[in-house]
């Protein structure tokens, strides 16, 4: 399984090192992929094999006069092998279009960083049974005029679940990755949105998710080791 770690805007110098000794004593045969701040990627010496490092996010341009922005170069150098992009955060915060995600893409590949392309609807879409037609375009907008599509990586993320702690019932989510699957058959799809310890072996049953994309639960270590042990 794949494991991403997204720490957001969490964990001072003090904290991460901590942070990081904590995470390096868990073992697990999962492929894990830490997603620290900008500011704690150059510190994120990782042990574990099995961990590899993430971005949570990048320019969609390449290095140059812009201001304040992370070029895919500069991740490459600092040894990201992945990166979020089009988190619902950013699409609702920073207004980031869907061209400008689809560029995003296009910049970490041309770096052979591997995309995490988080997807999902809003609650009132869902009320209006547009999850499945959000998805689409989301995807579909997000892949056009892409080279190596099937490297992508997508987490569904329902917007509604992130940081609530509900989580749709198992055949919807069942349902979300099997129309995911037929556009990107090759894909690994992941699962985002309030997974916890607690719901973990419930969301296992679901067989088409290849993993999850891990937000508040990626700070608190013990939870994490006892969520990857249910994992196993």
């Amino acid at each position: 399984m794949i494991i991403a770690l997204n720490n957001k805007s969490n964990l001072n110098k003090g904290e991460f090192i901590n942070y990081l000794s904590q995470l390096n004593k868990i073992a697990t045969k999962h492929k894990i992929i830490l997603c620290p701040t900008f500011l704690n990627i150059p510190r994120a010496n990782i042990e574990n094999k099995n961990y590899l490092l993430g971005a949570q996010n990048v320019s969609s341009n390449s290095s140059g006069a812009f201001t304040g922005e992370i070029s895919a170069e500069q991740l490459k150098e600092e040894n990201v092998k992945y990166c979020i992009v089009g988190h619902s955060e950013r699409r609702l915060f920073q207004k980031e279009s869907l061209e400008e995600i689809s560029s995003k893409i296009k910049k970490l590949q041309e770096q052979n960083i591997i995309p995490i392309l988080c997807i999902g609807e809003t609650k009132e879409e869902k009320e209006a049974n547009k999850t499945i037609d959000v998805i689409k375009r989301e995807i579909l907008s997000a892949i056009e005029d892409q080279k190596n599509i099937e490297e992508i990586i997508l987490a569904y993320e329902p917007i509604w679940a992130i940081g609530t702690g509900v989580i749709p019932k198992n055949e919807e989510i069942k349902k979300v990755i099997s129309e995911i699957k037929k556009i990107l058959p090759s894909n690994k799809v992941l699962y985002g949105g309030s997974c916890n310890e607690n719901n973990i072996e419930e969301l296992n049953k679901v067989t088409e998710i290849d993993g999850y994309l891990l937000g508040g639960i990626s700070l608190k270590t013990n939870s994490l080791q006892e969520l990857l042990l249910k994992c196993n």
